[in-house]
């Protein structure tokens, strides 16, 4: 059975050098090209290939919203990533999106074959260093679950109203404390999650979900 597959790139050189090597697979066909994200989602439309190698980062409709609508409407064709950037927000958005791989523009010639053939096989794929960034993300999620299991139950009402924007005499007064308890308290807190600064807290706090971007106020 061959495989039908799509190259969505803006860089026609890549796109010429990934066909010139697909197309010595006796099982993999190239059906199109196109260079930008809405011709890409008009061929996936009429051709209907298994697999859509796409480029992320592209002017107008970028890969990360080609990838999605083609999932919404197409959940069975694998789309492999390609990138010349090691972003984690490149390759989550990517994973998000439903992509069933990543790979690094300077790993495609080496690694594309193998990559096409895993998510085929309905497998996940990414090249070394995506899978070290991977890694990387984990453990640190981990460790920021480990630092926020180690707050204190007051500890973490702090935190809140600090990302907030409450000032150290206000959260005393929430709080039943004295500002000289608060002031420890938000060192102590800092020192805990291996944070340097208030506006390092706010980012924490609205990335483990303890407020919302709308309750923090600006001061």
């Amino acid at each position: 059975m061959t495989t039908r597959i799509l190259l969505v790139d803006d860089h026609q050189i890549l796109r010429e050098g990934l066909r010139s090597l697909l197309e010595t697979q006796p099982d993999m066909k190239i059906v199109g090209e196109a260079g930008e994200g809405t011709t890409a989602l008009q061929l996936v439309r009429t051709l209907r290939p298994d697999v859509v190698i796409m480029d992320v980062n592209m002017e107008g409709m970028d890969g990360i919203e080609v990838t999605r609508r083609i999932k919404r409407e197409y959940p069975e064709t694998r789309v492999l990533a390609l990138s010349m950037y090691l972003r984690s927000g490149f390759v989550s958005e990517m994973f998000k999106s439903g992509a069933s791989g990543y790979l690094l523009k300077e790993n495609a010639f080496v690694e594309v074959v193998q990559a096409i053939r895993t998510v085929l096989a309905g497998q996940k794929y990414a090249c070394a260093k995506v899978a070290g960034l991977l890694v990387d993300q984990y453990v640190q999620s981990e460790e920021r679950a480990s630092a926020r299991t180690a707050l204190t139950e007051r500890e973490t009402e702090v935190t809140r109203l600090l990302a907030r924007g409450k000032s150290t005499k206000e959260i005393a007064l929430i709080t039943g404390s004295s500002i000289k308890t608060i002031d420890a308290r938000r060192r102590r807190i800092l020192k805990k999650l291996g944070l340097n600064s208030l506006a390092e807290l706010v980012v924490y706090a609205i990335r483990e979900h303890l407020i919302e971007v709308d309750d923090q106020r600006t001061t």
